[in-house]
């Protein structure tokens, strides 16, 4: 198939790149987000799909608005496409764009559709406790992701996986998908299958208030926050900004598989349940692992932070070079601008 890829995240890049090691396929072009500035010397920075296009030679197109780009238009009218395939690019296409190739255009969207339509389905997926997910190809429409499906994959979701961990796993799943998808509609063998409306919801962009923490939740859902929105999920120390990276709800100790490197914290917490505090308190330090919280609902280990101004430190480096003291406690966020 003749293919113009739109894309623009890392998620995007590995589907690119499952189509370009491919050589039942030709991607012709690729659509991404114009450059934009970014970090400390505010350069420009292109998009992850833009460099490994680019590494490729392969043309490449940014539109700031799609819709009205007369000039890339002609250009997608020009390609002879058979399929627009889309992964996370980051804007609407309009009719006249759906309509330009042969078998119409592709999505692959991070989760089991028709739960979490929308800009953030990873995220959302696990802060709302999920213990499963997957990808979706789809035939899109003009709606948000209301398109007919096509194929699904599922995989599951380790109660200690953050966001970034989750991606990486599901934009393979989807690169692997998207090939599956294309090879049978080649060949006439997909039936598309309309979403059923009553089990819409909906993976709305994320703000940055929704990386304050709020310890009177309980552990567990102080927890998935904490790695859907990795790493930016913030609480007050001292009067500082501190960030919490990672952690483990004391409450799911048990069903947790735990990694070699965190396979001898169960010794430490034989006595755990007589320790409790107010909300938000350090109850309780454990050597060479990090502190414990009171939450609304269940005890917190703190694994990993970052202070602000300074490089993330595991939370036992942080207890020593604090002096963090047992009853000190953590608040809502200063700000969330830092």
């Amino acid at each position: 198939m003749r293919i113009v890829f739109f894309g623009t995240p890392e998620f995007a890049v590995t589907t690119l790149e499952k189509l370009l090691q491919d050589s039942s396929h030709e991607v012709v072009a690729v659509v991404t987000q114009p450059d934009k500035r970014r970090g400390r010397g505010n350069k420009m920075i292109a998009s992850p799909v833009k460099e490994l296009a680019l590494k490729h030679n392969l043309p490449v197109w940014q539109p700031t608005r799609i819709k009205k780009d007369k000039e890339t238009l002609e250009l997608l009218h020009k390609s002879h496409s058979d399929a627009f395939v889309v992964v996370a690019y980051g804007q609407i296409l309009s009719h006249k764009i759906l309509n330009m190739p042969k078998l119409g255009c592709i999505n692959v969207h991070g989760s089991i559709l028709p739960e979490y339509r929308g800009a953030a389905p990873i995220q959302w997926s696990i802060y709302d406790g999920k213990i499963e997910t997957g990808v979706t190809t789809m035939l899109m429409d003009e709606g948000m992701d209301t398109g007919d499906m096509l194929l699904k994959a599922y995989t599951p979701i380790d109660l200690l996986m953050n966001v970034e961990e989750l991606s990486e796993k599901l934009a393979l799943q989807g690169g692997n998908l998207l090939l599956e998808t294309l090879t049978k509609l080649a060949k006439n063998e997909l039936k598309s299958i309309p979403q059923k409306e009553e089990l819409v919801s909906y993976a709305r962009l994320i703000n940055k208030e929704d990386y304050s923490l709020d310890w009177s939740k309980s552990a567990l859902q102080i927890h998935n926050q904490i790695r859907a929105f990795y790493p930016h999920c913030i609480t007050n120390f001292r009067e500082q900004n501190l960030k919490i990276i990672q952690s483990i709800p004391l409450t799911e100790i048990n069903k947790l598989n735990l990694p070699s490197n965190l396979s001898k914290l169960s010794s430490f917490l034989q006595d755990i349940e007589s320790f409790s505090g107010d909300v938000g308190e350090i109850v309780k330090t454990i050597k060479n692992f990090g502190f414990v919280v009171q939450t609304g609902s269940g005890l917190l280990l703190i694994l990993e932070v970052q202070l602000a101004g300074k490089k993330q430190q595991s939370a036992w480096n942080f207890i020593n070079g604090t002096h963090l003291q047992i009853g000190e406690k953590f608040l809502m966020q200063i700000s969330v601008n830092n």
